[in-house]
Parts: C-alpha cells; structure tokens; sequence
C-alpha cells in the first residue's frame, strides 16, 4: 500500500492526487464503518468474543488497530507478545523486561545472553523487536536500554 501512496503522491497533476487520495479516505471511512457495524451487529453475549477472536487475528488485528477497534491498548499487546517471545529467549539465555511505555514508545530493557554465540544479543534483539511490530505496528518506536 505504501508504494502505491507513493506512485499516487508522485503524479504532477494535483487534481489526480487528490482524486487518489479522496478516494483512499472514503474507501477507508466505508471499511471502518462497516467493521464497526459488524462487531455491533453481533450480540451482546457474543460481541466480546468475537472482537477477541478478530483481533486474534494477524491479518484481522492490523485493521482493527487502523480504526481504532481494536479491544487491547498497546501495553497489553506489548506484554503478549514479550509473553510469547520469552520461550525463545530463555533457550538462549536471555529476557527481556517491560521498562515503560512512554508516547507509544516502548522501552525493554534485554537481561543475558547466549555463551558463545557471537551475534546473540542483536538475534534477542531481532526477535523482541519483531514480535512487538506484529502485535504493536502502532508503536512509535523501540527502545532497548
């Protein structure tokens, strides 16, 4: 989507780009829209697990972010998926530990490492830093102390 802003963003004519763009919001406003019809449209007994199930989701999630419908704030998601890193990261010897979450920036602070594997604190690091952009792409950034 991004290139395709971008080819958008690169044509001369002013009245094409924002034809492109006008065209990109209301698209955007019709999907919000009728997402949020359908989370309402389940029951009230239903409507919690459903939106849980839908922002189970990895290809779901990114767009219930988008709209703001998603059910979880950033700290959860964050945490979840610190919670699913860590498996990973004890088999190397490592943690990794919430410090904070300030302005959408989430703050880690990595513990360990593996003996012997010279390149084992950016593989940490690699792995902690792609768990969060899938379950956090609205974060503002990372910062690892």
């Amino acid at each position: 989507m991004e290139a395709l802003i971008q080819t958008i963003d690169s044509y001369p004519d002013p009245a094409v780009r924002n034809t492109a763009r006008d065209l990109l919001r209301e698209t955007l406003s019709l999907h919000e829209t009728a997402l949020s019809r359908m989370i309402e449209l389940a029951s009230d007994g239903e409507r919690t697990r459903f939106l849980v199930r839908l922002a189970g989701d990895p290809k779901v999630a990114p767009v219930l972010l988008l709209h703001g419908l998603h059910p979880d704030d950033l700290r959860s998601r964050v945490e979840r998926a610190l919670d699913r890193v860590r498996p990973h990261l004890f088999s190397h010897g490592g943690n990794v530990e919430l410090v904070g979450i300030d302005a959408g920036r989430v703050r880690l602070r990595l513990q360990g490492s593996c003996e012997g594997c010279p390149s084992s604190a950016e593989t940490l690091r690699g792995a902690v830093e792609e768990a969060i952009a899938e379950a956090a792409p609205d974060a503002a950034g990372i910062e690892v102390l």
